[in-house]
């Protein structure tokens, strides 16, 4: 019986690996794609497996909390953490290397009370959040629990008006929203919980990307941001013409506040890119196109070339919808700028509002060589375009909403500081409903259920579940914005401007924002 034994074991474990390595070996050996397999069969195998599972060491393992990139492990917890606890209280000492040049907020010597702030917290929000009940090395206990919350809404005094002279003007609660992210891109449970968690929070929007409007995006009755890309997917007519008769069945949808013409993406200057994997049978119909191949949008609007026919284009799509209409757009240098606020003091046209988006915003698929290096950092963009607007006196006509990894409070805080009126959120609301940026966006493939079309593997987030996290991380930034407003001296955070900012260089001298340089913000 024990001879037995000790003979299958050895079967098991000696004499099939032998007789598998030896496979390998011979074909690794007689194999001629791989030089180090055919030099060093088997060891190759291992350094391939190693290179695969390099990105995940990595990043749980071997980076430094903030050397991660696009966003560090610390980044990734400023999230996750207050959409799953709804706290953000760190203990001991920040982390921030402070010898690195960089902005601060400028702290006042007599700081506002919480009964000065100019807060509306009369809609209390219906959410939940976990509760840690044991956290060992091997086991941890959590259970959740439903919670009342304040809002941190806006007053309606203080609300941000975008086109007060359109026919339906959008006023906006909230400074914090989320940034265009298209059904496709990502799958429908997300776009649901995002939708969802947005409309719990109250005062929010979410702007639906260029893959058109979905049911999705209206599932949990956010107010939206219908955005149209240079493809008009759920505009264009079946030879791809633009179709006004769809822009009017948008528009009369009440969610639908406002619409945005993409002209750029801070990933991308260019138009969309899909693979044909994502492009299933329902998003080809809410696109209008063929399913299962890969969609590329063309790099601009065959509609206008510039920016006397795009302001026109601008007019047809505002007096048509009656609703306020925005551009999307990546400042490339200080022409740009001074052409666009120009141009807008000549005509007295113009959008109603602008979003700038930073070259370090993201995006679904781009390609490497667009996304390093073309485009300026949201810091400098929109100092540059804030300026311009100003110098040329209409700044007052156009709201500024700016995007680029304003993922925290603080961080927030320097951008509206620097010019913006309100702040656009992607992968900070794609982290909160669970993505763990195993940047496999492009693939098809994401384990999360987060950026896929994949109904098994989007299978695994749930709605009802992650819609929370969602609504406590917008409570959370906007009650952090209040906290430091009121730590700037400030009775509400729609009064930040370049006063209260300054910036830090590699020595230590600080600057004024507005004796700054481009070359120094970048």
């Amino acid at each position: 019986m024990f001879s037995t034994i000790l003979l299958i074991l050895i079967t098991i474990f000696i004499i099939i690996p032998a007789i598998l390595l030896l496979v390998l070996y011979i074909i690794d050996r007689r194999q001629k794609q791989h030089a180090i397999l055919r030099n060093f069969p088997i060891l190759g195998r291992i350094r391939y497996i190693t290179e695969k599972i390099g990105p995940e060491l990595r990043q749980y393992l071997f980076d430094d909390d903030h050397d991660g990139k696009p966003f560090s492990r610390e980044d990734f917890l400023h999230v996750v953490l207050p959409g799953k606890y709804l706290g953000n209280v760190i203990g001991y000492g920040s982390k921030r290397n402070f010898e690195e040049a960089g902005f601060y907020i400028r702290n006042a010597m007599f700081t506002k009370q919480v009964d000065e702030m100019r807060v509306d917290q009369s809609q209390t929000v219906e959410t939940q959040k976990y509760v840690i009940d044991s956290d060992g090395l091997f086991q941890r206990k959590e259970h959740t629990e439903k919670i009342t919350v304040q809002p941190w809404l806006l007053p309606e005094e203080d609300a941000i008006v975008i086109g007060p002279n359109c026919r339906e003007p959008f006023v906006v609660r909230s400074l914090v929203g989320q940034s265009a992210m298209s059904y496709g891109a990502l799958g429908k449970n997300a776009i649901s919980a995002l939708s969802k968690g947005i409309s719990m929070a109250k005062g929010s929007w979410m702007n639906t990307g260029e893959g058109g409007l979905s049911d999705y995006h209206l599932a949990g009755g956010a107010d939206i941001i219908a955005q149209i890309g240079s493809g008009l997917f759920g505009y264009r007519t079946k030879d791809g013409e633009f179709s006004f008769e769809l822009l009017k069945e948008k528009a009369a949808i009440p969610q639908v506040k406002a619409f945005e013409l993409k002209l750029a993406q801070g990933a991308k200057t260019r138009g969309g890119h899909v693979e044909a994997e994502k492009v299933t049978e329902e998003i080809a119909k809410i696109r209008n196109v063929e399913p299962y191949k890969t969609i590329n949008s063309p790099n601009r609007f065959h509609q206008f070339n510039d920016l006397p026919s795009l302001f026109d284009f601008i007019d047809q799509i505002r007096e048509t919808g009656g609703l306020p209409v925005g551009i999307k757009i990546v400042i490339g240098s200080p022409d740009d700028a001074e052409a666009l606020a120009s141009y807008m003091k000549e005509s007295g046209k113009g959008p109603d509002f602008i979003t700038i988006d930073g070259g370090e915003g993201g995006t679904g698929a781009t390609f490497q060589d667009l996304a390093d290096s073309v485009g300026l950092p949201i810091h400098s963009s929109l100092v540059l375009l804030h300026d311009a607007l100003v110098k040329h006196g209409v700044r007052d006509r156009v709201k500024i909403i700016a995007s680029g990894k304003i993922i925290t409070a603080d961080r927030a805080a320097v951008i509206l500081g620097l010019g913006a009126d309100l702040i656009n959120i992607a992968r900070g609301f794609m982290i909160s409903v669970g993505c763990i940026m195993a940047q496999r966006c492009h693939t098809n493939e994401c384990p999360a259920g987060v950026a896929t079309t994949n109904p098994k593997l989007q299978n695994g987030l749930i709605v009802e579940e992650k819609k929370y996290r969602v609504t406590n991380y917008i409570i959370t930034m906007r009650k952090g914005l209040f906290r430091v407003a009121a730590a700037a001296g400030l009775d509400s955070p729609t009064k930040f401007n370049s006063e209260h900012i300054v910036y830090k260089d590699d020595y230590g001298r600080v600057f004024k924002v507005e004796n700054l340089t481009t070359k120094q913000i970048g």
